[in-house]
């Protein structure tokens, strides 16, 4: 694991291997990171959840474990929104070809549900394709305390 730039309580940014390991990393920095942003212990759970569903994607689909690639995350906090993207430096991936996991042909596969669940789960799903890579970036806002008087 490497540091990338600037860390701070609000943005962290690492290089990681493309090995299992590294998705508790990302799973354990964003649960971190959304507890600090007020979410409940639900949403939080969930918002890191969907953060590990990334990094596997991008370690298994993406780079295929290949020691030679690694996976870029980033989580930052602001007044407005927790964002966590995950990056990896595989060939790519065209979002619009992931099968329904709600299909009945589906229904029974073991996966296909994680993009399913990012976009259940976050408030924003934006994927982006690199040179080389596919970068995905989840997105929920943080709701106000205050009462409007």
């Amino acid at each position: 694991m490497t540091y990338l730039g600037d860390s701070t309580q609000s943005h962290v940014k690492m290089k990681l291997d493309s090995v299992l390991a590294s998705v508790q990393t990302v799973e354990e920095s964003t649960e971190s990171f959304a507890r600090e942003a007020g979410f409940d212990e639900d949403d939080a759970s969930q918002i890191a959840m969907v953060a590990r569903e990334a990094a596997v994607n991008a370690v298994v689909h993406g780079n295929k474990y290949d020691t030679a690639k690694h996976v870029t995350f980033s989580c930052a906090l602001t007044d407005q929104e927790l964002r966590v993207q995950v990056a990896d430096e595989g060939p790519g991936l065209d979002p619009e070809s992931i099968p329904n996991p709600l299909a009945p042909e589906n229904l029974l596969r073991s996966s296909g549900r994680g993009v399913f669940l990012m976009k259940a789960i976050m408030d924003e799903v934006h994927f982006r394709q690199l040179t080389p890579g596919t970068e995905i970036t989840l997105v929920k806002r943080r709701i106000s305390k205050e009462i409007d008087a």
